[in-house]
């Protein structure tokens, strides 16, 4: 009997339209020889399940289960695919724990914390991971652009503290824009990370771990076209994507070694991209932690999966059967 997955989808921030690209990305993936798949769409509005084009059925929230023909389905597996709240910061993970279903993402704790890139990148660097200066504000602080002159200098990143597709994002070069771009990143939440420009190579790294195995991928170039990796960038092209990057061998296994310790460190779950920066000298410089990677066809993942000569069905698989086999 095949097992009932779903591939959840939506949340309540700007990044909805990502992850339905996700949603789609991975409804093309799943072996579905293997498992009934659905996609499930969460909003404040509703919770639904897409039967066909036009057809959708509510949610019972109590057991994450639906009726169809008069038959009750219930959910063996949901493969969570929202970006941002809740199913990025450990909201979605709680209600799935809570009601016992298992899901493909990092837990409640490891979500929450990589959600919060200020906390993320402190914590790690308590484990000597390097990271860019940083200040945070929270809703009603201010700062003046002297301060932040003096802590990270010019040019700098001011950025949502929480969220991601570089929604609410401004590379600041002078003075007279900070106060702006501090304006615009509180419009996409309550907190405000103000970060140190780094000079250097951007390359992204993707890991997954299973009872059984270890799979760091590929690493990946980042050569965005515009001023910084941003929304276009990411999602309309405007970027070259070397895979694998044009790194050394070397580096390349410091970089993956990185990679697989931090996974360890946060007790990741499923599969996870972690972004660096490259300074002079080879110094791993960390980005942020994305424990919810984008997973459309073009997307970092699935890049570094065909890299490394692997299947995205056979990935997704793993993850599945892994969480699937803790519950018999």
């Amino acid at each position: 009997m095949k097992s009932i997955i779903a591939i959840v989808a939506g949340g309540d921030s700007s990044e909805v339209v990502v992850s339905l690209k996700s949603a789609a990305g991975l409804l093309s993936f799943m072996d579905q020889d293997k498992y009934q798949v659905y996609q499930v769409t969460l909003t404040k509005e509703a919770w639904v399940v897409n039967i066909a084009e036009n057809e959708q059925i509510e949610i019972n929230r109590s057991d994450f289960s639906f009726i169809y023909q008069g038959k009750k389905i219930k959910f063996d597996f949901a493969y969570i695919t929202i970006h941002g709240t809740p199913g990025e910061d450990g909201i979605l993970q709680g209600y799935f724990d809570l009601i016992g279903v298992p899901y493909s993402t990092c837990g409640v704790l490891a979500s929450a914390l990589t959600f919060n890139k200020f906390t993320c990148n402190q914590y790690l660097k308590s484990f000597g991971v390097k990271v860019s200066e940083s200040v945070l504000l929270r809703s009603g602080q201010t700062i003046s652009t002297d301060e932040v002159e003096k802590k990270t200098g010019f040019p700098c990143f001011v950025k949502p503290n929480v969220g991601g597709s570089s929604f609410g994002v401004t590379k600041v070069k002078s003075e007279e824009d900070v106060q702006p771009a501090i304006e615009r990143a509180f419009k996409e939440g309550n907190e405000v990370m103000i970060e140190a420009f780094m000079q250097g190579t951007e390359i992204t790294c993707g890991i997954y771990k299973t009872k059984g195995k270890s799979v760091v991928l590929p690493i990946t170039e980042v050569v965005p076209y515009n001023e910084f990796f941003d929304f276009d960038a990411k999602y309309k092209g405007q970027v070259e994507e070397i895979t694998p990057a044009r790194i050394s061998s070397e580096l390349t296994k410091r970089v993956q070694k990185l990679t697989s310790a931090i996974y360890d460190i946060l007790g990741c779950k499923g599969v996870i991209r972690i972004d660096y920066i490259i300074t002079e000298g080879d110094v791993i410089n960390l980005l942020e932690v994305n424990t919810t990677p984008g997973m459309t066809t073009t997307s970092f993942i699935p890049q570094q999966v065909r890299a490394a000569g692997l299947q995205m069905k056979d990935v997704l698989t793993d993850i599945i059967e892994n969480e699937l086999d803790k519950r018999k």
